[in-house]
């Protein structure tokens, strides 16, 4: 097996999770990292490493998903949780989304909230924005 290089402009310090790190598909994977925001990596072969956000935070997030589809409160959502699978369609996804500004204080720009498909993806884009927002 060759050997992809990953370039990272700091040191990352790994720490064992209450979980084990995710694989989605062959080319994402998703590890906390001292429940931080951390850098984005990308291997020369589409390999990318990214931070998963907060539990609190993708818990915030299935409450307003829930809220904007009408949910029954004993839905069972997930960071895999995509919103097409759970009926939504694009008028909802633009809800979810104002939702989410409104609970969080962002603002979220047109072609991020189109890229947005699962809860886990709209968690990780609040932190980001948030972490942004801070500095």
């Amino acid at each position: 097996m060759a050997s992809t290089a990953l370039k990272a402009s700091s040191s990352l310090c790994v720490r064992p999770a209450q979980s084990q790190p995710k694989i989605s598909g062959s080319r994402s994977v998703s590890l906390p990292i001292n429940r931080k925001a951390c850098p984005s990596l990308t291997s020369r072969r589409g390999l990318k490493i990214c931070c998963a956000a907060k539990p609190e935070t993708v818990d915030k997030v299935c409450k307003i998903v829930k809220k904007q589809l009408a949910l029954p409160d004993d839905s069972s959502l997930s960071g895999e949780s995509k919103f097409s699978a759970l009926g939504a369609d694009s008028l909802d996804t633009v809800e979810i989304v104002m939702g989410l500004e409104e609970e969080f204080g962002i603002s979220v720009e047109e072609e991020s909230a189109q890229a947005i498909t699962t809860v886990q993806e709209a968690a990780d884009m609040i932190e980001k924005l948030i972490e942004k927002k801070g500095a």
